[in-house]
């Protein structure tokens, strides 16, 4: 039976921790969500979008050497490192390849890790009914872990956790209920999470320069109408210089003379404006009273088909 793409369990977003001994926490991790699909023939690794992205990690092509199942459905996420942390910016680096030269080139130098955390579907049966506990049960049976394929711990000191990941720049913490079902296309309060910064995926609708090259990006969303709602700048974060430069070539294809913004943004000397192609994601620590954001930072540029991500209600942009 072929088993077709479904969209994963969604966490809510809250500010303080649950309380409860049926509650476990889990760590928070800077990556790509993606289910293995793998129906005893054919080998599959999709997005929660659900588009397939399985040619951009060939190291995981056969399945068996990682799951002793006839058949299942993992999820799971891509994780890859920058130096001691995970890395939403390197990951990137594996999963907006196209090309199999590209591809084959990024294997040593982009190494990643799939941290599997449940299971929907196992041995030609859905467990998705069962209690979480019972599926990590199930997950222990089945994975078995190597170098690239870990099982994600549970934590019942969700606290200190929480302390650790600060200590150490991380994301912050997933909270779950160790008694509930797995909600398919759904999201709820049964999975929690509780990030120690914010983070959404942006339009850029313009850019200044330093000199000859790109320094700062000029950020929006979409709200259902043709233009963007501007919602601030960036110009520090992870891009390399080597990005930077990549990013200023293309600006020249990419400007337009008519300002993209529904408003004006808080700052215009300089601007190039562009044709909001280009999405980043951008991290910063909460919104001001005008709807902008404060101390963002970039972390990534990511493909066009992004911006379907780039709309309002992302961390209370709303």
């Amino acid at each position: 039976m072929k088993l077709e793409p479904v969209i994963p369990f969604e966490p809510i977003a809250v500010t303080g921790l649950p309380q409860g001994d049926d509650w476990v926490a889990q760590i928070k991790w800077d990556g790509v969500r993606m289910l293995s699909y793998f129906d005893g023939r054919e080998a599959r690794l999709i997005n929660r979008r659900r588009n397939d992205h399985t040619p951009q990690y060939p190291e995981f092509a056969d399945p068996t050497v990682y799951c002793s199942s006839s058949s299942f459905i993992l999820d799971g996420e891509f994780i890859a490192f920058d130096k001691a942390r995970p890395s939403f910016q390197e990951v990137m680096k594996r999963d907006g390849l196209r090309t199999q030269s590209g591809i084959a080139a990024a294997l040593p130098r982009v190494p990643v890790t799939y941290m599997i955390f449940d299971v929907l579907y196992s041995g030609g049966k859905w467990v998705v009914d069962l209690p979480l506990e019972h599926r990590q049960s199930l997950l222990e049976k089945i994975v078995v872990p190597n170098e690239r394929v870990q099982l994600c711990r549970n934590f019942h000191d969700s606290a200190g956790l929480l302390e650790l990941m600060k200590a150490r720049g991380m994301e912050g913490v997933v909270c779950k209920k160790l008694g509930e079902a797995y909600g398919i296309g759904k999201k709820d309060g049964r999975w929690r999470k509780l990030k120690l910064t914010r983070d959404l995926y942006a339009a850029v609708g313009g850019v200044t320069y330093n000199g000859p090259t790109v320094n700062s990006l000029l950020l929006g969303l979409f709200d259902g109408t043709e233009k963007l709602r501007y919602i601030g700048y960036a110009g520090t974060g992870k891009l390399s210089r080597e990005d930077w430069r990549a990013l200023t070539e293309r600006i020249p294809s990419l400007a337009v003379r008519e300002m993209p913004f529904a408003s004006r943004p808080d700052r215009e000397k300089g601007v190039t404006w562009v044709r909001p192609h280009l999405v980043a994601k951008v991290q910063f620590l909460n919104w001001t009273q005008g709807g902008t954001m404060r101390q963002s930072s970039i972390q990534a540029l990511l493909p066009e088909r992004y911006l379907a991500e780039c709309v309002v209600g992302q961390n209370g942009a709303d």
